[in-house]
């Protein structure tokens, strides 16, 4: 498939996350701060939806592995490759490799999870400092949920330079979008000074779409130290109305940097 090309904005600056402030991420030896991971996926999420069309954001799987940042202002390169069982996909930018991953269509669907096996909780009602306590292996997270009215969908549409007509013309909440409920999981109920969006494995369930309300059920399932750096996986249902799964995704991210104090 031919090359997508993004100019990559950074919808962030103002963020309690200060690795996409670029004062803060300098500090930590980057050029700039970070253009979101979940903009990113989006940006990566382009091309299977021109090759596949809704069926993907219905039951396509993705996959995005951060390996460098992306700044803003920058362009970003996604390269799809089609291989025996689907995309194989790159983001670069300023020739340097900074995102690996794949998309899928798979020919036969397995039943979505129960929506009985993720515990539906609210986000805490006061947030403590991200730590192997406050996300210990089994807790779950909630979010304050959001409902997607029309204005939300269509700055997240320019926000994430999205061209394809079919989330207007449809109504389809966009998967970067859902993806970032994920994140929410943990902005909303931890204190994170600054973090960084490691990788998402998604599997996508069905259709959000404009007028539905989103929230999550995840579960922390690994809580580790590596290279100095403090890490976090979640096991996370994205759900429409209480009633609809939208994704499960696999989110990974690095919730307390080595160059925090």
């Amino acid at each position: 498939m031919a090359p997508y090309r993004v100019s990559a904005f950074n919808t962030a600056k103002a963020s309690e996350n200060k690795i996409h402030d670029d004062a803060t991420a300098q500090r930590f030896g980057f050029r700039g701060g970070f253009v979101g991971g979940v903009n990113v996926y989006a940006y990566m999420s382009h091309q299977p939806v021109q090759l596949w069309g809704r069926a993907w954001l219905e039951r396509g799987t993705g996959e995005a592995r951060f390996a460098r940042p992306v700044y803003e202002g920058d362009i970003a390169e996604v390269s799809a490759v089609e291989d025996s069982s689907g995309l194989v996909l790159t983001v670069h930018s300023q020739g340097v490799l900074c995102v690996s991953g794949r998309a899928q269509l798979p020919a036969v669907v397995d039943p979505a999870p129960s929506l009985a096996d993720f515990k539906q909780v609210p986000p805490r009602a006061e947030r403590a400092a991200a730590s192997e306590t406050s996300l210990a292996v089994g807790d779950w997270l909630g979010m304050v949920p959001l409902t997607v009215t029309e204005a939300h969908h269509a700055q997240d549409l320019a926000d994430l330079r999205e061209a394809d007509p079919i989330y207007l013309r449809e109504g389809i909440v966009h998967a970067g979008t859902i993806l970032r409920c994920c994140n929410w999981a943990l902005t909303h109920n931890l204190i994170l000074p600054a973090w960084i969006h490691m990788g998402s494995t998604v599997r996508n369930l069905g259709l959000a779409r404009v007028g539905d309300t989103l929230n999550v059920r995840a579960r922390v399932t690994r809580n580790y130290e590596n290279k100095g750096h403090k890490w976090v996986e979640l096991d996370a249902l994205v759900v429409a109305n209480e009633t609809t799964p939208v994704i499960r995704a696999v989110h990974t991210a690095i919730y307390h940097p080595r160059q925090v104090a």
